[in-house]
């Protein structure tokens, strides 16, 4: 599983996180909008997983800089990293 969700508002992402990992994310962050996203261990997300976070633009933590994915999502995200 590439999505891990806790109880304490913290999920994260973590591997290739594939297109069937986007319905998690979205019963996560709908149960939790104010959810923070861990995403130092994510390597890839399909589109179905961006277009969630893009729809609850969560707060995200540890953004891996190095990996060009993030540079192209996180201008939609209006993220604070």
């Amino acid at each position: 599983m590439t999505v891990i969700c806790s109880a304490q508002g913290v999920f994260m992402l973590e591997g290739a996180c594939p297109g069937e990992d986007a319905e998690k994310l979205l019963q996560c962050l709908a149960s939790n909008p104010a959810a923070i996203i861990d995403i130092r261990r994510c390597e890839s997300a399909h589109t179905a997983v961006i277009q969630v976070l893009i729809a609850f633009k969560p707060k995200l933590l540890n953004v891996p800089r190095d990996n060009p994915i993030w540079r192209w999502v996180l201008p939609s995200l209006n993220s604070q990293e």
